[in-house]
């Protein structure tokens, strides 16, 4: 029952924490168990300055004194903090030694994460959906206190790394996914004089790898796709998972017939890929079906950018292709049969 009420209080406490307060109830109990409770009496040290940046602190109760040691010797008190305050998540993020010292102005009760001993980054390995909601929450109250600092946090820091990719790469594949595609588009179509192709692909027959040599084959055949999707950009585009078994191209500076001799190209090469080491078939032929949307759009010269619209549009045509027989490239014009 102890335990009960204690993990109960955490939890409590953490949904009071802008970070962790939009996580359902399941995955803060989870928080609260890779977290510890500490108690303090006034004057006793969280961390000294040049420790470690290994955790974050939250107050349950009390107030943390952060000062520093001037060139006399004197500590300065640079900052206070109060109940469901946090504090020391910059050195967290950044992965760097302690800038100030911490310490407890009165009995204090804090809530450490992790643990002590336990390194974050294995648990953003063993919790990648958990870490993955966490992130804009870390990055939003980051952000609004670098707007005037400077060096707080180190973008290529590992820790920021890696909560970039749960955020904006696909697990299975590797690539981009559709998270950072609605974000990256939309910078792109505002950049002035911008032009951009917004390719779908879609196997039209990636239906029958699953049921016949089942999900894992399916699995395989996603992963060489999206190798292959991003042998042929070369660097000249970005390869993202847009949905389950579909991928997008994104092509800047490429018009309407550029883009519609890549996706040739893209049709051509899942043909030839040579999927026997998954399926175990010697012949079969992947056939692919892509959408394709541009802008500047000559069919909506009247249009201002979006990337959703853009989306929309290349994201429906796969199927309609899929429908026709398949192994078709269809613009948004083609999509009424006349």
């Amino acid at each position: 029952m102890e335990q009960a009420n204690l993990m109960q209080r955490r939890v409590t406490l953490l949904r009071k924490t802008a970070i962790f307060a939009s996580l359902p109830a399941d995955e803060l109990l989870v928080i609260a168990g890779l977290s510890e409770s500490i108690e303090l009496n006034a004057g006793e040290t969280v961390f000294e300055e040049g420790a470690a940046g290994d955790s974050l602190f939250i107050i349950e109760e009390g107030e943390i004194t952060i000062s520093r040691q001037s060139e006399g010797f004197e500590q300065i008190d640079l900052a206070r903090f109060l109940a469901q305050d946090i504090f020391g998540e910059l050195e967290f993020l950044s992965c760097s030694p302690r800038t100030a010292r911490a310490s407890a102005a009165t009995h204090t009760l804090l809530l450490r994460f992790p643990r002590n001993g336990m390194k974050f980054e294995d648990i953003l390995k063993g919790y990648p959906s958990i870490s993955a909601k966490i992130l804009q929450n870390f990055l939003v109250i980051i952000a609004g206190r670098i707007r005037n600092t400077n060096n707080l946090i180190k973008e290529n820091s590992p820790v920021i790394q890696e909560l970039k990719n749960q955020v904006y790469r696909d697990k299975l594949t590797g690539l981009y996914n559709k998270t950072f595609l609605e974000e990256h588009i939309r910078d792109l179509l505002h950049n002035e004089g911008a032009s951009v192709a917004l390719l779908m692909i879609k196997p039209d027959n990636y239906k029958f790898i699953n049921d016949t040599y089942g999900h894992e084959a399916g699995d395989h055949t996603l992963q060489i796709m999206a190798r292959e999707l991003q042998a042929e950009l070369e660097g000249n585009g970005l390869a993202v998972r847009f949905m389950g078994n579909e991928l997008c191209a994104v092509l800047p500076d490429r018009n309407r017939e550029e883009s519609l001799s890549f996706a040739r190209k893209i049709q051509n090469r899942m043909i030839r890929l040579a999927l026997s080491p998954v399926i175990g078939e010697r012949e079969f032929s992947l056939s692919v079906s892509i959408g394709i949307a541009v802008y500047p759009d000559p069919a909506f010269p009247e249009e201002p950018p979006s990337g959703e619209r853009l989306i929309e549009r290349a994201h429906e045509l796969p199927l309609i292709g899929r429908a026709r027989g398949g192994n078709m490239i269809l613009f948004p014009e083609d999509k009424e049969v006349h």
